[in-house]
């Protein structure tokens, strides 16, 4: 099944200016601005090695010898 997708003639809700665009929303220049407004460095963050509580009980069917 092949899917068109048409432009359609919308208002933009940033700047108000009348634009043809597949989706609703902010306009290729807003969104252009918005990314590079908001454009950032991505960073290793350290944290602490995960271990387990020791106030959990194994269960029983695992601790059964054969």
């Amino acid at each position: 099944m092949m899917v068109t997708m048409e432009t359609m003639n919308v208002t933009c809700p940033r700047c108000g200016s009348e634009v043809s665009e597949r989706f609703y929303g902010p306009c290729t220049s807003c969104r252009t601005a918005l990314r590079m407004m908001f454009e950032g460095e991505g960073r290793e963050v350290e944290v602490a090695e995960y271990v387990p509580k020791m106030n959990v009980t194994p269960n029983a069917v695992a601790l059964k010898d054969d």
